[in-house]
C-alpha cells in the first residue's frame, strides 16, 4: 500500500472509530439551542470533543504503547487501575450507548422490533468484526468511513445552502462556550482517543510496521487528518442545527435523546427528502458500529496484554464486553446519557491532564509533575461528582462557590493548572 495511501485509510479509521453516538446526535441540537450563539459553543464543542481528543493521539503516537503508558509515570499500580476503569466504563457506557442510539434512530422506526433484538444482533456483529482483528483498519477505512463521511456531506452541504428564517436570539442558562465546553464531554473522545489510539498502534504493527519514527509521523498525520474531519462535522451540524431551529418543532415535553433523534429527522427529511431517512439510518448505525468495535478491540487488546499476549484472553473479553453491550444496550439512549455524567465528572479530568502531561516536553511532565497534577485532579474531580450526587449539600455549595470555574463542573481546571506550574518551579529551583 502507498504512504499517501496508508495515511488516509489510518485517518478515516480514526475518524469513524470516534464518529460514533454522542458525535453525531449531540452537536445538531446543542447548535438548535445555542440558535445565533452557534460559533461560540461550536469554539466550546471542538476543545473538548476535538483537540483534546486528537492531542491523545499524538500522545499514543509519542509512547507508542498501551493506555497503561499513559499513567506508569505515577505509578504502576495507578496505571493498572486507571486502565481498568477506563475500560470497564468503555464497554458499561459508550459502547452500549452505541447500540441504544442505533435502535432509537435506524431499527425502530423502520421495523418496530424490540430494544433486546437489536442490541443482540449488534454485538453479534461487533464480535465478528472484533474476532477478525487484522483486518480491523483496512475496511473500516477503505469502506465503512467513505460511506459515513459521504453522507454526511451530502446533509451538511444541501442543508446550508438551503434557505433559511434569520436566526432568533439565543436564551441560554450559561456561557455558550461552556454549554459547548460539556457537551463536548458527552461525546467520551478524550477517554476515546487513550483507548483507540492503542487499536491503530496495535493494527500497524500487525501490518508490518516497524520503524517508531514511521508509525510516530503516521500516527500524527492521520490524528491531524481525523481531527479536521471531525472539526468540519461538527461545526457543520451545529451550524445545521441552528439553522433548523426555526423549522423543526421540539415538544418541551420531549426527552432530550426525542428532541435529538427527531431533529436530526427532520434535518435529513428536509436536505435529502424521503430518502433522507433512509440514508439517515444507514449513516446512524454504520457511526455508532464502527466506534463498538474500536472500543471493544481496545479492551480486548489490553486484557490479552494482562495475559502474556493470550488469544484466549482476547477472545473471552471481546465476547464479555459484547455480553454488557446487550445487556445496557437495550436502555433507553438518554439515561444511558444520565448515568454517564458522574461518570465522566471524575474519570474525565485524569483522562485529560494525563493526555497533556504526555503531550507537553518530558523534561517538564517529570514523574514528580505526573503524580502532583494526577492527585491534585483526582481530589477536585471527586469534589464535582459529590457535588453531582449530593447538589443542595451547603459545604459542596460553598465550596464550588469559592474556587474558580467551581459552579461549571470545571473545579479541577486551576488547581491542576497550578499545581503543574508549582512543580515545575519547583524542579527549576533545584
Amino acid at each position: 500500500m502507498s504512504e499517501n495511501k496508508e495515511l488516509f485509510v489510518t485517518a478515516f479509521a480514526l475518524f469513524s472509530m470516534f464518529f460514533g453516538a454522542g458525535n453525531l446526535l449531540l452537536p445538531p441540537l446543542l447548535g438548535y439551542q445555542a440558535t445565533d450563539q452557534w460559533f461560540w459553543v461550536t469554539l466550546g464543542f471542538i476543545v473538548t470533543a476535538v483537540v483534546i481528543p486528537i492531542f491523545g493521539i499524538l500522545a499514543h503516537a509519542r509512547l507508542q504503547g498501551s493506555m497503561y503508558d499513559f499513567g506508569k509515570k505515577v505509578s504502576p499500580l495507578f496505571s493498572s487501575v486507571f486502565c481498568i476503569i477506563i475500560y470497564v466504563i468503555s464497554v458499561a457506557i459508550p459502547s452500549p450507548r452505541t447500540a441504544a442510539a442505533t435502535h432509537e434512530i435506524s431499527i425502530f422506526p423502520n421495523f418496530g422490533t424490540s430494544a433486546l433484538l437489536t442490541s443482540t444482533i449488534y454485538f453479534a456483529l461487533v464480535l465478528v468484526f472484533v474476532l477478525n482483528r487484522s483486518k480491523i483498519l483496512n475496511f473500516i477505512g477503505k469502506f465503512l468511513t467513505p460511506l459515513i463521511v459521504l453522507i454526511l456531506v451530502a446533509i451538511i452541504s444541501i442543508g446550508l445552502s438551503m434557505p433559511h428564517a434569520d436566526l432568533t436570539a439565543a436564551s441560554l442558562n450559561m456561557s455558550p462556550i461552556v454549554i459547548g465546553l460539556k457537551e463536548g464531554y458527552q461525546t467520551f473522545d478524550a477517554i476515546g482517543a487513550i483507548v483507540i489510539g492503542g487499536v491503530i498502534i496495535i493494527s500497524l504493527n500487525l501490518k508490518g510496521h516497524d520503524s517508531f519514527e514511521e508509525k510516530k509521523k503516521l500516527i500524527a498525520k492521520s490524528g491531524w487528518i481525523a481531527g479536521f474531519g471531525l472539526f468540519a462535522i461538527y461545526a457543520g451540524l451545529i451550524i445545521l442545527g441552528s439553522y433548523f431551529s426555526s423549522e423543526v418543532a421540539l415538544e418541551s415535553t420531549m426527552s432530550g435523546d426525542m428532541k435529538r433523534a427527531t431533529l436530526l429527522r427532520g434535518i435529513s427529511l428536509a436536505t435529502l427528502g424521503n430518502i433522507g431517512t433512509a440514508f439517515l439510518s444507514v449513516l446512524v448505525a454504520l457511526a455508532c458500529f464502527t466506534t463498538a468495535v474500536g472500543i471493544t478491540t481496545g479492551t480486548s487488546d489490553y486484557f490479552k496484554s494482562l495475559f502474556n499476549n493470550s488469544q484466549q484472553a482476547y477472545i473471552i473479553t471481546a465476547i464479555v464486553a459484547c455480553l454488557i453491550g446487550i445487556l445496557v444496550g437495550q436502555l433507553d439512549f438518554h439515561y444511558i446519557i444520565i448515568v454517564a455524567i458522574p461518570v465522566l465528572k471524575f474519570i474525565y479530568p485524569i483522562a485529560i491532564v494525563l493526555i497533556f502531561l504526555n503531550v507537553i516536553s518530558q523534561k517538564l511532565a517529570t514523574p514528580l509533575a505526573f503524580r502532583v497534577v494526577v492527585l491534585v485532579t483526582f481530589i477536585f474531580g471527586v469534589l464535582d461528582m459529590f457535588a453531582h450526587f449530593f447538589p443542595e449539600n451547603v459545604f459542596l455549595k460553598t465550596l464550588r462557590e469559592v474556587i474558580p470555574l467551581g459552579t461549571l463542573d470545571f473545579a479541577w481546571v486551576l488547581p491542576s493548572v497550578l499545581a503543574f506550574i508549582g512543580v515545575v518551579a519547583y524542579q527549576r529551583s533545584r
